[in-house]
């Protein structure tokens, strides 16, 4: 195991081992915390007494965060030609349909998010296991299949993410920036706590919400105390 730097020592001295913080005091601590010199994304690990091997007991939805992510996202929109204006105008990236097809045939996948039309899905389909493996391919259940592309564009602009629990019963998800204020990530941490609380499938027993873990890239995690999701 490699020895722990100077800061990573400092970094650690400030996390009291075995507390649950509040969601206010982690959200001001991984600021602290956090040392590297880029801007640091914020990670959110929520354990779920859920068995994701159940079909009835998979948590999966969407949540848009009130503040973003503070990531550009880039957005593929494959719809008709006379759709083609309104995902420009709402800020999508790329807008097309067969030529970027083939281009993602060729193993394109310079891209976070592709939105498309419920008419176009039959031709998508042949991608699935370019687009699969990458979490890519569009979802009517994510909001990224639908005949609004406009808006689901501005959404997603807007940092409306979508997430699922893995196979160990985690939904992890990226919920900011290290130069968001601490008030900016306790509100998007909250925002999407509260909307996987509101997902509990009714098969669930036992506790659903058993741990909560705030990070940043390379930084400790710290625990949280799930009462306070709801704190103001």
């Amino acid at each position: 195991m490699s020895k722990l730097t100077k800061n990573q020592k400092l970094a650690l001295s400030k996390i009291e081992p075995g507390k649950a913080y509040s969601l206010s005091e982690a959200s001001a601590l991984v600021k602290e915390i956090t040392t590297t010199k880029f801007d640091a994304s914020v990670d959110l690990d929520v354990r779920l007494g859920v068995d994701p091997r159940k079909a009835n007991q998979m948590v999966r939805g969407v949540v848009t965060l009130p503040h973003g992510t503070g990531k550009q996202i880039r957005v593929l929109a494959l719809c008709t030609p006379d759709k083609e204006a309104e995902a420009k105008e709402a800020g999508a990236d790329y807008v097309g349909l067969d030529e970027y097809i083939e281009k993602i045939k060729g193993g394109w996948t310079d891209i976070d998010v592709i939105i498309t039309m419920p008419a176009i899905m039959g031709k998508i389909g042949a991608l699935g296991r370019v687009l699969g493996p990458r979490g890519l391919m569009p979802n009517p259940k994510s909001g990224t299949v639908t005949n609004d592309i406009g808006a689901a564009v501005k959404e997603v602009k807007a940092g409306k993410i979508d997430f699922k629990v893995d196979k160990t019963g985690i939904v992890h998800s990226s919920i900011g920036k290290v130069s968001f204020s601490a008030e900016q990530i306790k509100e998007n941490a909250r925002e999407f706590i509260n909307t996987i609380i509101k997902l509990k499938p009714t098969a669930a027993k036992g506790t659903y919400i058993k741990s909560i873990y705030l990070s940043s890239t390379m930084s400790f995690g710290i625990k949280i105390d799930p009462k306070t999701a709801d704190e103001n």
